[in-house]
């Protein structure tokens, strides 16, 4: 089949991947345009750039796809199918009206809960204990389209929202390269979306990120682990006499008791407000992420100490 295909983060990165695997002929592939990143501020490029550019392919990066101009460019690729994978900008009623088999779309959640920009983060913050990906056929709602196929995935209290990032990506391209094949040869069933058990996945906020320790130990496990390693959730540490924010990537919930933020051994275990967690990973701010082991080389932390 003729594909057009729009994508930007690592995650849309095994689903294009797969459709080229598969023997699609992809027309072009669309990204957002490269971006200053990092201290020096140089242009990076996207993942999905990056993948399509060693795959030989086409690569385009329209400002705002919704103008004529790039309307226009994709209206001439006469793709059969347009696939989008985060692609970071809503598309135009025109857009999806342009192939001739619709606009599918692979989405990380277990529709119609976590419709929106974050429902990896959500699930794992929420406390789910499953999720999964669906392709389903894209319409100008939010996430509203009729769903295609799923496939479903266990969380578990060790997963990071990177880890499930990346587990859903790979079962998210092996998925979009059945759909294609069923698309093509006019078996690609569709069902209506429920409207009961509907939940939204807001963008992440930065004023979510700061870590309270007043909660059980499983919600600040989960809110640690949802926003890891992006943008990671954070707290105050002393560092040379001075709090240092410092981010929280990993920790594992271990038996203790004592007031919340308080340290309660030598080795990075924390109270909760019932429960405790140990440290496993954290970030210093321009700083590589660590192990706790290596970290409290060079910052002791012990008894009494509580974090804020």
């Amino acid at each position: 089949m003729n594909v057009a295909f729009l994508g930007t983060p690592n995650f849309a990165v095994p689903t294009l991947e797969a459709i080229a695997a598969a023997g699609h002929r992809i027309a072009a592939v669309y990204t957002q345009p490269d971006r200053p990143k990092g201290r020096g501020q140089e242009l990076a490029v996207s993942p999905v750039k990056e993948a399509a550019l060693k795959l030989g392919l086409s690569v385009r990066q329209p400002e705002r796809i919704r103008r004529p101009e790039p309307v226009a460019e994709l209206a001439e690729l006469r793709a059969d199918v347009i696939v989008v994978v985060g692609y970071g900008q809503i598309l135009p009623q025109a857009i999806i009206d342009l192939p001739r088999l619709g606009v599918v779309n692979v989405h990380a959640s277990l529709l119609p809960r976590w419709r929106g920009a974050a429902p990896i983060h959500r699930a794992i913050m929420a406390g789910d204990d499953e999720t999964g990906v669906m392709v389903m056929k894209m319409d100008a709602g939010l996430d509203t389209g009729d769903v295609a196929m799923a496939e479903r995935m266990a969380i578990t209290d060790a997963m990071t929202a990177g880890d499930l990032n990346d587990a859903l990506a790979r079962l998210g391209g092996e998925l979009m390269a059945r759909a294609i094949g069923a698309l093509e040869c006019g078996k690609l069933h569709l069902t209506r979306q429920s409207e009961q058990g509907v939940t939204y996945a807001a963008k992440i906020e930065k004023a979510e990120a700061r870590i309270n320790w007043n909660g059980s130990v499983r919600v600040v496990l989960r809110h640690i682990h949802g926003l890891s390693p992006f943008p990671g959730a954070w707290c105050e540490i002393p560092i040379d006499g001075e709090p240092v924010r410092v981010k929280i990537l990993r920790g594992v919930i271990i038996e203790g008791l004592g007031a919340p933020g308080e340290v309660l051994d030598e080795h990075l275990s924390i109270a909760c407000q019932s429960g405790a967690l140990r440290i496993l990973q954290l970030q210093r701010a321009g700083k590589a992420p660590m192990n706790a082991e290596e970290f409290l080389r060079g910052t002791p932390l012990r008894p009494p100490l509580r974090l804020p």
